[in-house]
């Protein structure tokens, strides 16, 4: 059976989090999402841990299971941040630990440095290269993976804290890195244009504060083996069983473009160049975005495809379609009636990528149906996300009932959308 897994998620124990992100709902709604198997998240936050020692039941295999029998991988996000060569660094890792006896040491070893508590992806400062050493120490099954390698502010490349390579970031430890993790601003073509990367597994996950399918699984990794954990990091490791990821349409990520969301201004990379990186409206630094920073680094041209590439699925959420079209915000009664009227026996992956257009037009309106369709081979235009708001998808003939959508666009913008990147 093909595993679709998100691996990088939270608990309620983590801020800015919905309250009822339990087990409960997590496996719920991944069912419903069509993902089958998570990530715990948070593995390290005191009650949390509770949790997952007291709902899931630990197999020997490097899986915990729940009382109906849907798998966790044992996963906790971590923020670094500290100073490297006088510039502040801010990196969040996800770790996949074999077992809750190598959490337990996990656990021992931060609260040596701090606090762990207060939130489930929490802070030290600690380098990447002597959290890493550390954390193999601990054991060689541990497995590091630099998050939303792009991001602005918390991650490996971002333009306002990262670094320019891997091995300026993980040093001689960059020799126990296997995968990066894409984030929502970047998918697979942008990384291929890094030789750098080269190396490195590409995986998405959904970073999910929730577990509302428009959030949980919006990213996924796609493996083709048996499930335990051996075989998941000797799949990410090697590549083998790694089918391909699922990700959003890079514009749909809160950090594509640059921008400044207080004054409402968004700017592709040229045109960011020609303000200086400074707001137009209030004169402050833009925050500069992913596209920028792809741009920077990259030592190869736009297009550029590897041989043997891993395939990957550009999908925006099925609730992001249906408020689209149908207008109201995902959450609304209508956008939710219509959801679950279409994956009703099914998953959303089945709506978003299986089902025939005969057979979803025995379901819902021509339109929507069209929209599913376009979105199945990457069609739909997205007005670019920028300094944390996420993008729009823009159907034609809709009005899209959005209040950034509302406000005119930047001069050159529409432009971009155009070129589909």
């Amino acid at each position: 059976m093909e595993i679709i897994a998100d691996l990088h998620l939270h608990s309620k124990h983590s801020r800015a989090t919905s309250k009822n992100l339990d087990f409960e709902n997590l496996e719920k709604y991944a069912k419903i999402k069509g993902v089958n198997l998570l990530g715990t998240g948070d593995f390290c936050h005191p009650i949390w841990n509770k949790e997952i020692k007291t709902k899931l039941h630990e197999k020997d295999n490097g899986t915990l299971v729940s009382k109906t029998g849907f798998p966790f991988i044992l996963t906790n996000e971590i923020s670094l941040i500290y100073t490297q060569n006088n510039k502040g660094r801010r990196v969040h890792l996800v770790l996949l630990a074999p077992n809750l006896a190598v959490v337990d040491q996990i656990t021992e070893y931060l609260l040596k440095h701090g606090r762990i508590d207060y939130d489930g992806r929490p802070i030290f400062k600690i380098t990447c290269e002597d959290f890493t050493y550390e954390l193999k120490k601990i054991s060689k099954d541990i497995e590091v993976i630099p998050a939303h390698i792009w991001t602005p502010w918390f991650s490996m490349f971002g333009s306002k804290s990262g670094f320019d390579t891997v091995k300026e970031c993980f040093g001689d430890q960059t020799k126990h890195i296997h995968a990066i993790e894409t984030g929502l601003s970047s998918d697979p073509p942008m990384n291929w244009r890094l030789s750098q990367l080269d190396k490195f597994s590409i995986l998405s996950f959904s970073d999910a504060h929730s577990f509302w399918p428009w959030r949980l699984g919006r990213e996924a990794t796609l493996f083709d083996i048996d499930l335990t954990y051996k075989n998941l990091i000797k799949s990410i490791k090697t590549q083998q069983g790694l089918i391909g990821t699922i990700e959003v349409d890079p514009n749909y990520g809160k950090y594509h473009i640059d921008g400044h969301r207080n004054c409402n201004i968004s700017m592709h990379p040229q045109e960011s160049i020609k303000h200086k990186g400074i707001c137009p409206v209030c004169k402050k630094p833009l925050t500069i975005g992913v596209l920028y920073r792809v741009e920077e680094l990259a030592d190869r041209p736009f297009g550029f495809t590897p041989p043997n590439p891993k395939k990957f699925h550009s999908l925006i959420p099925l609730s992001e379609l249906i408020s689209a079209v149908k207008g109201g915000a995902v959450a609304t009664k209508k956008v939710q009636a219509e959801f679950f009227n279409l994956v009703n026996g099914r998953s959303e992956y089945d709506v978003l990528l299986r089902m025939p257009e005969e057979e979803l037009l025995k379901l819902t309106e021509k339109k929507l149906v069209e929209t599913i369709l376009l979105n199945r081979v990457g069609k739909i235009k997205i007005k670019p996300g920028f300094d944390g708001v996420y993008g729009i998808p823009l159907i034609e003939g809709v009005e899209i009932k959005n209040e950034l959508a509302s406000q005119p666009a930047q001069k050159g913008l529409m432009d971009f959308v155009n070129q589909g990147d």
